[in-house]
């Protein structure tokens, strides 16, 4: 008779999940995102005039839509660069796990909260 040995649960799943999607984003809407936002809107090559105006980015923004796209690409982002940190600190052994942890994951969880009350505060 064999008996299972039930292993430890880890909650490795929920900073992979962020990580994944993350990195999913920055390789399909990254680099269109800086071609766009970085270069072409604020040259106003090739894009008409209207695209520059600051009242079509705060409309975005003020949509409920917008703002689950701009939270989306915020805070995946910024979890994806949290993992890829944490990863390279780990592998350089810059110092403890836990305080290693606290310094990527906590920036980025306090970077996504502040995301998240900045677009509540340019209204709807």
């Amino acid at each position: 008779m064999s008996q299972f040995v039930q292993e430890k649960r880890s909650i490795s799943p929920l900073f992979w999940l962020p990580f994944g999607a993350g990195g999913m984003l920055s390789a399909l809407f990254g680099p269109a995102l800086i071609l766009i936002t970085g270069i072409l809107a604020p040259t106003g090559f090739l894009l008409p005039q209207s695209f520059e105006s600051y009242d079509h980015a705060r409309a975005f923004a003020q949509n409920p839509l917008g703002k689950l796209v701009l939270l989306a690409i915020i805070a995946l982002f910024l979890w994806h660069g949290a993992e890829r940190i944490f990863l390279t600190l780990k592998d350089m052994k810059a110092g403890p796990l836990l305080n290693l942890k606290y310094a990527t994951y906590g920036v980025a969880a306090a970077v996504t909260v502040v995301t998240v009350l900045l677009l509540l505060a340019v209204g709807f």
